[in-house]
C-alpha cells in the first residue's frame, strides 16, 4: 500500500435534489464513526453551497464535477476555480470520461483545468482511462500514458499534489469492471510514470474508478497500488457508499 490511508471520492454525476442530498448525507455521516479511510462527494456545483453547509465541521470533503479552464472572463456557463474556492471545495474532478466524449476536452485542456485547480489550492482528481477499441487493440498503456504526461508537462512542480483515476471508459457505468489484476496492472504503470516524474510519486493516491461497487471494492482495493476508488452510481446509495468507505478502512 502507498498511501497512509485509501481515499473514496463519490462523483455524483448529474443527479441529486435539495431534499435528497440532505437525506444522503445524513444517513452516511450517521456511521461515519466506523469509518478510518479518507472521504470526498464531488457534487453537481448548483449544489456547492448546500453541500458545503452539509459536510461543516465533517470527515467528507467537498468536491466539485468539473472547473473552467479560463480564470475568469466572457465564458457563460463556466466555474471558475476561484469560485471553487469559495464554496471550500478541497477537490475537483478534470478529464472525466464524460467531459472527454461528450465536451470534446483535450489532454491540453485537462492539464490546463488540473493547473487553474492547483493554483488555488484545490486538489485535482485527474482522470484517464481508454476506450473498449483501445483496450482490444492492446493501447490501454499508451492511452493512459499520454494522457497522464499532459498534466505532468503542464504541473511538473508540483505533480505529487493531485490525484490520478483510472477508469476505463469500457467499464463506467456498464456493470463491466476490470479485474482486479487489469486495475493493478494499469495502476502500476501510471505509478512508475509518476516516479519518473516526481521524487515524491508515493504520495499520489491512484483511484480506481470503473463501476466500482460494494461487491468487487474489497477486491480492488487489496490491490497495491489501487490507493480508494472514484465511485459514480453506488455514491447515490447510503448503504452502499458506507459498505465501500468500510472495505476502504480495513
Amino acid at each position: 500500500m502507498t498511501m497512509s490511508a485509501k481515499l473514496m471520492v463519490g462523483n455524483w454525476k448529474m443527479h441529486g435534489s435539495l431534499s435528497a442530498n440532505a437525506a444522503l448525507v445524513a444517513d452516511v455521516l450517521a456511521v461515519m464513526g466506523q469509518v478510518q479511510c479518507r472521504s470526498a462527494l464531488c457534487v453537481p456545483s448548483v449544489y456547492l453551497g448546500q453541500m458545503q453547509s452539509l459536510l461543516s465541521c465533517s470527515p467528507i470533503a467537498l468536491g466539485a464535477q468539473d472547473v473552467s479552464s479560463h480564470a475568469s472572463g466572457a465564458y457563460t456557463g463556466e466555474v471558475s476555480a476561484d469560485m471553487l474556492r469559495d464554496f471550500a471545495v478541497r477537490y475537483c474532478i478534470v478529464g472525466h470520461s464524460e467531459r472527454r466524449q461528450y465536451h470534446s476536452e483535450t489532454d491540453i485542456v485537462v492539464a490546463i483545468k488540473a493547473q487553474r485547480a492547483l493554483a488555488v489550492g484545490i486538489t485535482p482528481i485527474v482522470c484517464v482511462g481508454e476506450s473498449l477499441a483501445e483496450r482490444e487493440a492492446g493501447q490501454t498503456e499508451l492511452v493512459v500514458k499520454r494522457q497522464l504526461a499532459a498534466v505532468i508537462q503542464a504541473n511538473g512542480h508540483c505533480i505529487s499534489e493531485i490525484v490520478v483515476a483510472y477508469e476505463p471508459v469500457w467499464a463506467i457505468g456498464t456493470g463491466l469492471t476490470a479485474s482486479p489484476q487489469q486495475a493493478q496492472q494499469v495502476h502500476a504503470v501510471l505509478r512508475a510514470q509518476l516516479r519518473a516524474a516526481t521524487a515524491h510519486a508515493d504520495r499520489v493516491a491512484i483511484l480506481y474508478g470503473g463501476s466500482m461497487n460494494a461487491a468487487n471494492a474489497q477486491d480492488l482495493l487489496a490491490q497495491p497500488d489501487v490507493d480508494g476508488g472514484l465511485i459514480g452510481g453506488a455514491s447515490l446509495k447510503a448503504v452502499d457508499f458506507l459498505s465501500m468507505l468500510k472495505a476502504a478502512s480495513r
